[in-house]
């Protein structure tokens, strides 16, 4: 786990040695256990190291192949990289590091083929020397970041977006783009492949990137779970337990210390079980913060003391976590507005006075239907199989009638309904401040192909989870952890893991049904009385504290302040949206904390 940045000139013309180090230093708290830069004529590569396989220093970076053809960066962990070593008969290694394992399949199959057969989160960057190409390629979930930019001079690539933006190939000439900017305040991130600045991206989960010397980009996806699959029930709940403890048991290989995250919900309770079975020394680790609706520690403890596990509870008081919130931003060199981001730097922070690598549960709500959001759509979805007027009279009647309260009938599709479950800031408030529409990207991310019948649109909001919700939470946890140098490993997206996933099914029709694979699997371990019946979520008080201990500091950064990007959109509209809100005319905290992290992002990185 790590950070690098890298460049490549189509005009052998880099950037000056000193610039380039402090770039590179922009990560190091990414990889504090060393640094590292090689030159060649046309290309640059740093490193900023977090050693956790092979300690020494033949597991640093960068580094070459056997053949001396290619040359490697490369932030993550490969988990299967032993079976690798079996299944290709890789000899003479001169390292353990999962990285050698890379470097010897690249001569042996090629750049293609190895990133097809690592199982793992992973961004890379690999020079190929002989035919004088680079390719970028990031894992099939997208928890590793890869950020990258193209323009005449030559290509630019980074674990931070900070790194691009502040590269001279790019600094001098930074555009916003509207419709990314709307889809932030929208969304509360930076959905992939865009970035809120021209020319600057991120690889998609799952691609591999080519750019050859003469500017040209080619990009392939090698490994994209479907949209639409084939419907098979039952599911073998056999085949999916032993999916989930062997990337768990592959996961808790380290040369450093290893714990895991326990909350009172089922995933990382699931997790930490399995970790139990496998490493009998494994300790979990909670945050507790009194009053805030964070508190999950005393279903914690209890599952802790059943499953027999060291249990830490890591206790923060209100206060301590308010002022940490300014400290918080510095993990998130890019817009990021999601505000559970403050409890996850806490528990990362505290976490790492002790540990290196952690396992969480992340990843279950979204694989097996774990959102109510999920199951109100699926009882929604047959409105809008009605005229639109015949809805609108309809919901007025069971209004009055007390049957339901919902303005499903009143958006125009499914995909409409569907999308604005995802949005933080009201639709409207949005259509009176941004001019432009949302990019294609989204547009066909929230897009029903064709009328899907009862299965199908239910595998469709899991695959739409996957690839956009999800997206945001592994932003949220990448960010934090690595800002700590802690790394976090997600064994739920494991590559066999979310493929066994893809094959279950089962009808979301109550609470009940939600995530029921894994509930049934916990029941194994956790007697059915001890579990809790609703996760609390990892949140936090935001509508209070912007209210009080926040208040000065919103009126400063937004209600005082031009806001940055203005020229993109009506800034009077969110300003107003924002004093409503202190005026107490609405409570969305959420749409609140997207105007007000942007600010708080381009104070401190932009600089405006």
């Amino acid at each position: 786990m790590c950070g690098f940045l890298g460049e490549y000139s189509f005009n052998n013309k880099l950037i000056d040695t000193e610039g380039f180090a402090e770039l590179l230093a922009l990560s190091k708290h990414r990889g504090p256990d060393s640094t590292n830069i090689v030159s060649d004529k046309n290309y640059r590569l740093g490193f900023n190291r977090l050693a956790l396989l092979d300690l020494s220093s033949a597991g640093e970076q960068p580094r070459r192949s056997p053949s001396k053809r290619y040359h490697i960066v490369y932030n993550g962990e490969v988990y299967n990289y032993k079976e690798l070593i079996g299944e290709y008969s890789l000899q003479n290694l001169e390292s353990t590091s999962d990285t050698e394992v890379v470097l010897q399949l690249l001569d042996k199959i090629g750049v293609r083929e190895t990133i097809k057969v690592l199982n793992g989160m992973f961004a890379m960057a690999i020079v190929d020397i002989q035919n004088n190409d680079l390719y970028l390629a990031r894992d099939f979930a997208g928890i590793k970041p890869l950020f990258f930019g193209v323009n005449k001079q030559g290509a630019v690539f980074a674990s931070q977006f900070d790194q691009l933006f502040k590269h001279p190939f790019f600094s001098s000439s930074l555009k916003l783009r509207p419709e990314i900017v709307h889809e932030y305040f929208a969304f509360g991130y930076m959905a992939a492949p865009n970035t809120i600045y021209e020319n600057i991206f991120q690889a998609n989960p799952g691609e591999l990137i080519k750019i050859s010397s003469d500017g040209s980009v080619s990009k392939e996806c090698l490994i994209h779970f479907p949209k639409e699959i084939e419907i098979k029930e039952p599911y073998d709940l056999e085949t999916l337990k032993s999916a989930i403890k062997k990337s768990v048991g592959l996961q808790l290989n380290t040369d450093r210390s290893l714990a895991t995250f326990l909350s009172g919900g089922i995933d990382s309770s699931l997790v930490s079980s399995y970790a139990k079975e496998q490493k009998s020394d494994i300790q979990a680790f909670t945050l507790s913060v009194k009053n805030t609706g964070v508190d999950e520690a005393e279903f914690a403890r209890s599952y802790a003391k059943h499953l027999k596990i060291e249990h830490h509870v890591l206790e923060v008081d209100e206060t301590t976590l308010v002022k940490t919130i300014e400290e918080h931003f510095e993990a998130y060199s890019e817009p990021f507005g999601d505000y559970s981001s403050i409890p996850t730097y806490m528990v990362t922070k505290k976490s790492s006075e002790r540990h290196t690598s952690m396992l969480s549960g992340d990843g279950g709500d979204e694989l097996f239907w774990g959102y109510t959001r999920m199951l109100d759509m699926m009882r929604k979805a047959w409105w809008f199989k009605l005229p639109l007027f015949f809805r609108k009279n309809l919901v007025r009647i069971t209004n009055r009638a007390k049957i339901t309260n919902t303005y499903a009938p009143f958006v125009s599709s499914m995909e409409e309904f569907w999308k604005e479950n995802h949005i933080k800031i009201p639709k409207r408030v949005l259509h009176s401040t941004f001019k432009v529409g949302f990019s294609e990207e989204v547009i066909k991310r929230y897009s029903l192909d064709k009328k899907l019948d009862r299965k199908q649109l239910q595998h469709f909001l899991r695959w739409n989870e996957f690839y956009g919700h999800l997206q945001r939470i592994l932003i949220k946890v990448d960010r934090a952890s690595m800002r700590n140098g802690l790394e976090v490993r997600i064994p739920f997206l494991d590559k066999n893991v979310i493929e066994q996933a893809w094959a279950v099914f089962f009808a979301v029709d109550t609470l009940d049904d939600l995530k029921s694979p894994l509930k049934s699997l916990l029941k194994e371990k956790i007697p059915q009385e001890l579990i809790m019946e609703e996760k609390k979520g990892f949140s936090v008080p935001i509508e209070l504290w912007f209210r009080n201990q926040l208040r000065q500091d919103l009126i400063e950064m937004v209600l005082n302040k031009d806001l940055y990007g203005k020229e993109c959109f009506d800034q009077d509209v969110l300003k107003t949206y924002v004093q409503d809100f202190l005026d107490e005319k609405h409570n969305n905290g959420w749409g609140v904390w997207h105007i007000y992290a942007w600010q708080k992002w381009a104070a401190r990185f932009v600089l405006f």
